[in-house]
């Protein structure tokens, strides 16, 4: 986990109300398997998954921009909770102006995760950029913050970890997790 220098990333996760993510290279390591019948097929990591729906349970709306279009996407974007999906996007930053229109955030309140040039357009005008390892070069210089995991493969996570932490989440969502069920709900009382 590395910040671009010059830029607090905690700062800058700390106004994310609206978390969006790319999925090829990102919520996938962007490899591409076809069947015989030409069906894409694609491998999701369930700490990443785990990561968005905790977003949600901080409060902080989520969302997918992706330029190809996928039942699978559309599966997993609903077993992760993820409010608004746009999947065969061309142009990005048009779904990304859609979304804005859609949720009332501004763009300093907007994170986004990508990993390759059809990223950067909505990348650089969310108030925090965040790039998996395994990242394009021109998008790793680019983000505020680089997560250690590669797409695919607990980088989301990372920065689902870094916001809840930013935002003062992180603590009290994992002392919930560690308790026994009857202290769960002292916790959550208090």
């Amino acid at each position: 986990m590395n910040a671009a220098p010059g830029l607090d990333a905690t700062a800058r996760a700390a106004r994310v109300r609206l978390m969006i993510f790319d999925v090829d290279g990102v919520l996938t390591d962007g490899g591409l398997l076809f069947t015989g019948a030409g069906d894409t097929m694609k491998g999701f990591n369930s700490l990443d998954g785990h990561g968005v729906k905790l977003l949600r349970e901080a409060g902080i709306d989520t969302a997918i921009i992706t330029g190809r279009r996928s039942e699978i996407v559309a599966v997993r974007a609903k077993e992760m909770r993820i409010t608004h999906l746009y999947q065969g996007v061309e142009d990005k930053r048009v779904a990304f102006e859609a979304l804005l229109a859609e949720t009332g955030v501004t763009r300093e309140q907007c994170g986004y995760m990508g990993d390759d040039w059809p990223d950067l357009g909505v990348m650089l005008q969310c108030g925090f950029g965040a790039a998996p390892a395994n990242a394009h070069p021109d998008v790793l210089a680019r983000a505020h913050w680089v997560t250690d995991k590669t797409g695919g493969h607990g980088a989301a996570r990372e920065v689902a970890d870094l916001i809840l932490r930013a935002q003062g989440h992180y603590d009290a969502m994992l002392t919930a997790a560690c308790a026994p069920l009857a202290a769960q709900a002292r916790v959550g009382s208090q």
